[in-house]
């Protein structure tokens, strides 16, 4: 698809978003008109391809259709790299792996910075009138996660992880049809509230349903004109402002109570206040920390159960692994399923399940391929022989590796043997694998994305028959794609519904 085409298409969804039409529709207008002066691709004196056009209509579609765009614009000038303006920054697009190795280990790269304007679905609270005191080092942050998610404090939120997944799952009766993407990412949604905050939020429903509205409030309404136009009143710039009071206004009074508490628990918010952190501050990285550990995990859950749906072997492989485990571990039959689970050491979870290791790499490399985004604030930076000026954004998408077929023989297919000793064709290249980030950038949530992964998926495999199923309620002859274009998460594509017909077998 051409450059004029693609801004057409992704300027004529924007219309249909009443808060943009006008603005969207005078630009569009003025860009078809001026297309032949204006949408020219160009090479400046180094060989960088620049694409042409209005600094708000050319990169439209790098919103709504960022993986088309990307791949278009590498088709289009036959480069590893090319450039193009969002109003007044610059963004350096990626492939390649000498792109791909400067990208993860390059000093001054910064992520925050980079997803802050080019995804925009975070939580700001500055936005909201909330200034709070210098940003503290960021490794000092880093550090925090760390030790929210280390191995002791895992090993004691294991019982009380399986009782709130089990409280979960009963509510979707014996039998019956759901729809994964909400309901099993419900679990990862109440897990990570567990992990992340304190237990008097991760038992009321009420709030947790509120808190999830909220940031699903803040997806949707990351528009362009949202970003790319932050004082220019919307109704999307409306809805995230109020979203954004209102997962301040819900979580405040449990931080407040945590702070007045005369013995603190060993809870996250309780943990933070003890840092010296004030009660603004412990709501920034609280919002923040939900945030990030619901962008990936959650579908990856949903992409495991269905993929091994479709792939019998492996779906029978991983059920003897988790049966391995309850025989090895567990001594009281009588309990509920997720009781005996639960009694599983973490030990035998990160080390004893080597098959839906496999299953979950493949899994996470066959959907997960969006785009990663950094700032540059590193006056020396240079890929493939290009200064990055300071400011400068660089984007690289995942797909670049993790869909290639001179890396991943035949990369559309599902198999997870492709990681064997032996064949390990994810050490082919630089960070050839990107499921848990590289380099200087690394996954810090990775451990525990992995562990409730891992114990979703017993409990569902133990405890349940399911297989995948349309809206006819009949198996399709294949799952539904996925879309790399949905910024966010990997959800399937548009007009493909997929559902999950289950039937308890275990209590």
């Amino acid at each position: 698809m051409s450059l004029l085409n693609e801004t057409i298409a992704a300027g004529w969804a924007a219309l249909q978003d009443p808060s943009i039409a006008l603005p969207t529709a005078g630009a569009l207008l003025a860009a078809i008109l001026l297309y032949p002066a204006l949408f020219r691709s160009s090479a400046n004196g180094k060989g960088v391809h620049k694409l042409g056009g209005l600094s708000i209509l050319t990169p439209w579609p790098f919103f709504y259709q960022r993986y088309d765009f990307l791949t278009s614009g590498f088709a289009r000038t036959r480069q590893k790299l090319f450039s193009f303006k969002v109003f007044h920054h610059t963004v350096f697009a990626l492939k390649g792996e000498a792109a791909r190795k400067a990208f993860y280990d390059s000093k001054g790269l910064d992520l925050e910075e980079g997803y802050g304007l080019l995804m925009g679905s975070a939580p700001i609270l500055q936005n909201i009138g909330v200034y709070l005191e210098p940003t503290q080092d960021i490794s000092l942050f880093n550090k925090y996660i760390l030790s929210l998610l280390n191995k002791e404090r895992l090993t004691e939120a294991l019982p009380t992880l399986f009782d709130d997944i089990q409280a979960r799952m009963e509510g979707w009766g014996k039998e019956g049809r759901m729809d994964p993407f909400t309901n099993v990412y419900d679990l990862v949604f109440q897990t990570t509230i567990r992990m992340a905050t304190c237990s008097e939020l991760a038992t009321d429903m009420e709030a947790l349903s509120k808190l999830k509205e909220q940031y699903v409030v803040l997806e949707k309404n990351a528009t362009p004109i949202a970003l790319l136009l932050p004082w220019l009143p919307s109704i999307a710039k409306r809805k995230k402002l109020i979203a954004t009071k209102n997962l301040y206004n819900t979580m405040l009074p449990y931080v407040e109570k945590c702070k007045g508490a005369t013995t603190p628990s060993s809870d996250a918010i309780d943990f933070l206040l003890s840092k010296g952190l004030t009660t603004d501050q412990v709501l920034e990285f609280v919002l923040n920390m939900i945030f990030l550990g619901l962008i990936n995990t959650g579908c990856g859950v949903c992409w495991t159960l269905l993929f091994l749906s479709f792939h019998k072997e492996w779906k029978h492989k991983v059920f003897a692994e988790v049966q391995a485990i309850i025989v090895k571990h567990t001594t009281t039959s009588g309990d509920p399923l997720h009781k005996r689970l639960a009694t599983v050491p973490l030990s035998a979870w990160e080390e004893e399940m080597p098959t839906l290791d496999l299953v979950l790499r493949e899994t996470l490399r066959m959907t997960l391929s969006p785009t990663a985004l950094r700032r540059n604030y590193n006056d020396n930076l240079e890929i493939m022989g290009t200064r990055i000026p300071i400011g400068d954004f660089v984007a690289y998408s995942l797909a670049d590796s993790h869909m290639n077929p001179d890396i991943y023989t035949n990369p559309t297919q599902f198999d997870p043997t492709r990681f064997d000793p032996g064949r390990e064709e994810d050490k082919k290249e630089t960070y050839a694998y990107l499921g848990w980030g590289g380099g200087r950038h690394p996954c810090l949530g990775m451990k525990f994305a992995k562990l409730e992964t891992k114990i979703i998926v017993a409990l569902f495999l133990a405890g349940y028959e399911y297989s995948v199923v349309n809206e006819k309620g009949e198996v399709p002859e294949h799952l539904p794609s996925v879309d790399f274009n949905d910024i966010h998460q990997p959800r399937p594509t548009a007009g493909q519904p997929c559902y999950l017909k289950l039937k308890r077998i275990v209590d």
